[in-house]
């Protein structure tokens, strides 16, 4: 009967793990579509079924400021440290993919329409940034960290 019961508690405990691979939510290093380099981790969470994301690190060379600040961000960003800062808003479920939301590129200041798509079964993230129709945009892979 003990061992049961150890079966039992194991297997509640290891399934938060797997379920989060089903959910954007988590912490993910971005990489760079143009150079390929990652440039920094976002945790991404939930609250009422709208992700948010927020810079938690960033990747910078020893030789760049290694505590930026948003100076070409417009309203409340402006000149607002990079890490820390929302730069995923908004975005729902819809279907297998979630959308509706907004993501701001902190190196020009601009604000786009973006959706995310889970995959390789979870482990990356498909990320979109936009202007007017997803086909106008430029995509990232994001690689979920443990």
């Amino acid at each position: 009967m003990k061992f049961l019961a150890f079966i039992a508690a194991a297997t509640l405990s290891i399934a938060p793990a797997f379920a989060d691979n089903t959910s954007p939510t988590g912490l993910w290093k971005n990489i760079d579509d143009e150079t390929g380099k990652p440039k920094a981790l976002i945790r991404i969470t939930e609250n009422n079924g709208v992700l948010t994301g927020q810079i938690e690190k960033l990747f910078r060379e020893p030789n760049e400021d290694q505590a930026p600040k948003c100076e070409k961000c417009e309203g409340a960003r402006k000149d607002q440290p990079i890490v820390g800062m929302t730069i995923l808003s908004n975005l729902k479920k819809d279907g297998d993919e979630y959308n509706g939301g907004e993501i701001l590129d902190p190196n020009n200041g601009k604000v786009y329409k973006s959706k995310l798509r889970l995959a390789d079964g979870g482990k990356k993230l498909n990320v979109r940034g936009y202007i007017g129709v997803p086909m106008l945009g430029r995509s990232q892979t994001w690689v979920r960290q443990d």
